[in-house]
């Protein structure tokens, strides 16, 4: 579990560096709207960083009910990577000037509000009334 988790998380950093490295390799000026684009795109990079930091071993690729993570981000958001995610896509779209994509936004927002529900099914089968009380009192 533990080597697959390190695989994981050396993907992402990886990807987080071919991202910025496409990104800063477009021509093209640098206007307002790259300029919000990149600010977004920075602001959800750091919201999934400081979140999966957070949420430390009860991290998953599939819906899992290891602990029930309610400080730092989650004690507000209980889906705070997939919130600052999409932040990051918003983000990534305006920078690139592609209103096309906006249409796979969408996608992606309702794909995370599906599996967003099989990880709160998980989560209340597993924790019952601490979790209903958690959600009771958090946003997404």
């Amino acid at each position: 579990m533990r080597r697959s988790r390190l695989i994981f998380d050396v993907f992402q950093i990886a990807s987080v560096a071919l991202l910025f490295l496409y990104l800063f390799s477009r021509r093209g000026p640098w206007d307002a709207q790259r300029d919000l684009g990149m600010a977004l795109i920075l602001i959800g990079l750091l919201g999934i960083a400081i979140a999966r930091f957070q949420l430390g071993g009860s991290f998953s690729i599939v819906p899992q009910a290891r602990q029930l993570v309610t400080h730092g981000l989650y004690s507000r958001i209980r889906n705070p990577i997939y919130f600052f995610g999409t932040i990051l896509f918003a983000g990534l779209i305006i920078f690139l000037h592609r209103p096309i994509l906006w249409i796979l936004f969408v996608v992606m927002v309702i794909l995370q509000i599906i599996r967003a529900r099989r990880e709160a099914q998980v989560l209340e089968a597993a924790f019952g009334d601490a979790y209903r009380e958690y959600r009771r009192k958090t946003w997404f």
